[in-house]
C-alpha cells in the first residue's frame, strides 16, 4: 500500500477540527499518534481493570497540533512502505506527564545516591577499649563501577571512619540479609524503591580537596551493587531550568526535592576559606544531610553536587548552592589518580580585601608576605611590613594578571 503527500492537506483539515475540539476534551484525555494513517483519541477510564494503552498526556493545544502535523508529515513523506512496515505501528507520546517524568528520573538516579555515616574513635572512660562513636551523616553518589564515591570534604573531614550504604537490587538467589551486625546504616525508614535494599560497606578516603570541598571515598562493592551516576554538563545551564536534588536530609535517605536553577556563577567559601567559583544556585530544598548529594537536570543527568545553603535559621530558605559538575570532573579525576590536587601558586600570603581597604588599598590584592624560597620572591615581589617607627609600609598590590583586572582576592 502506498501513502502519498496528498494526505497532508487532509491531515490539515483534520487538524482544524481536532484543535477546535481540544477545549472540550476532558483533562484526563490522552492522545496517541501512530505512523499508520489513523489518529485516535483515548479517554482515561476510571476503571482500574481497563488495560487501554495510553501513551502520553496532551499538555497543551499547541503541542497537540504540532504532534498531529508531525505525524501527517511522517505519513506523507513515506511514499513506499513494505508490508511489514505498514503493519508495525510505532507510537510515540506527544508530551510526557511531568509527574511521571519526575518519578522516572528519581527511580533511575536513586540507586546512584548513597548514605554516608561517619564515626570518630573514642576511648572508653572505664576501660582501655577504643569505640567507634557516630559523628554525623551525609550524602554522596557513585562515580564509577570501581567503587569510587564522591561527596563533600566537610562531610568526612572530622571523621576517622566512614561507611557507605547503597541501594542494591535484590536477586532471587540473594541471602535474606546481606549486612552483618558490624555494619548498620543510620538511615531512617524503608528503601524508596521496590526490590531494593540497603547494603553497607566500609569506606576509605582516597583523596580530598578542601579548596573545592570535594572528597573521594572507595568501597569494595561488587559491580552489580554499583550504579554510577549519569554525568551531565554545567557549562550551558540556564536560569529557570528544572533542578532536582536527591540526598539524605536529617537522616531521611533518598529524599527528592524539585526546584529550578535560580542562579549561576555564584561564589561560596570552601572549608579552607578559599572561594569556590561558578557555583550553581537552586531553590530546590536543601537541608543538613543533603551535603554531597546530587543536583540533576530534568533528564536525570548530574549537573552539580549540593554543598551549602544560605539560611538564618539553619534550615532550607530556598537558597542552596551546588558545586558544578565541570569542577567535579577535573577534581575527582585528579583525586582518583594522584590522591590530591596540585595547583600552581605564587608563593605569597595576602591580606583580605576588607582589611586592605582599611589601609587605603582601593582595588587589587595586597601582598602580605613573600617567603624567600618562593617564586614570587625570586620575581622581586615585596610584602607588607611594619617599620621601626611602628608605621605600616604597604607592599606590592596585584592589580592585573595576564591582562585580567584583579579587584579582590576572589577574582
Amino acid at each position: 500500500m502506498e501513502h502519498y503527500p496528498l494526505i497532508l492537506p487532509l491531515a490539515g483539515l483534520l487538524l482544524i477540527g481536532v484543535s477546535d475540539a481540544f477545549s472540550s476534551v476532558p483533562r484526563n484525555t490522552f492522545m496517541e499518534v501512530s505512523t499508520s494513517t489513523s489518529f485516535s483519541l483515548h479517554a482515561l477510564s476510571n476503571d482500574e481493570n481497563d488495560n487501554m494503552s495510553l501513551i502520553g498526556k496532551c499538555c497543551s493545544r499547541s503541542e497537540a497540533i504540532y504532534g498531529i502535523l508531525a505525524g501527517a508529515v511522517a505519513i506523507g513523506g513515506s511514499p513506499q512502505l513494505s508490508g511489514a512496515a505498514e503493519t508495525e505501528s510505532s507510537s510515540m507520546p506527544l508530551c510526557e506527564d511531568p509527574e511521571v517524568r519526575t518519578m522516572g528520573v528519581f527511580e533511575r538516579a536513586a540507586p546512584s545516591v548513597v548514605y554516608i555515616d561517619t564515626f570518630i574513635e573514642q576511648r572508653d572512660v572505664f576501660s582501655p577499649n577504643v569505640q567507634e562513636v557516630p559523628l554525623g551523616a551525609g550524602s554522596g553518589f557513585v562515580w564509577d563501577d570501581k567503587g569510587h564515591i564522591v561527596t563533600n570534604y566537610h562531610v568526612v573531614k572530622s571523621s576517622r571512619i566512614a561507611q557507605v550504604a547503597i541501594l542494591s537490587k535484590i536477586f532471587q538467589d540473594d541471602p535474606p540479609e546481606k549486612n552483618s551486625d558490624e555494619f548498620r546504616s543510620s538511615a531512617k525508614g524503608s528503601t524508596p524503591l521496590q526490590n531494593y535494599r540497603r547494603s553497607v560497606y566500609k569506606a576509605r578516603v582516597i583523596g580530598v580537596d578542601p579548596d573545592k570541598d570535594i572528597a573521594v571515598l572507595k568501597i569494595d562493592a561488587p559491580v552489580f551493587d554499583l550504579k554510577p551516576i549519569t554525568v551531565g554538563e554545567s557549562n550551558n545551564l540556564r536560569v529557570g531550568q528544572k533542578a532536582l536534588a536527591i540526598g539524605n536530609p536529617f537522616g531521611l535517605d533518598h529524599s527528592l526535592t524539585v526546584g529550578i536553577v535560580s542562579g549561576i556563577g555564584r561564589e561560596v567559601k570552601s572549608p579552607s576559606g578559599r572561594p569556590i567559583s561558578n557555583v550553581i544556585q537552586t531553590d530546590a530544598a536543601i537541608n543538613p544531610g543533603n551535603s554531597g548529594g546530587t543536583l540533576l537536570d530534568s533528564a536525570g543527568n548530574l549537573i552539580g553536587m549540593n554543598t551549602a545553603i544560605y539560611s538564618p535559621s539553619g534550615g532550607s530558605a530556598g537558597i542552596g548552592f551546588a558545586i558544578p559538575v565541570e569542577t567535579l570532573k577535573f577534581v575527582v579525576k585528579k583525586l582518583i589518580v594522584d590522591g590530591r590536587v596540585v595547583r600552581p601558586v605564587l608563593g605569597i600570603s595576602f591580606l583580605q580585601s576588607a582589611q586592605a581597604r582599611a589601609l587605603g588599598v582601593k582595588r587589587g590584592v595586597l601582598v602580605l608576605d613573600v617567603p624567600p624560597s618562593s617564586p614570587a620572591f625570586k620575581a622581586g615581589m615585596r610584602g607588607t611590613k611594619r617599620t621601626a617607627d611602628g608605621l605600616i609600609e604597604i607592599g606590592d598590590v596585584i592589580i592585573k594578571v595576564r591582562g585580567d583586572k584583579i579587584d579582590t582576592e576572589g577574582l
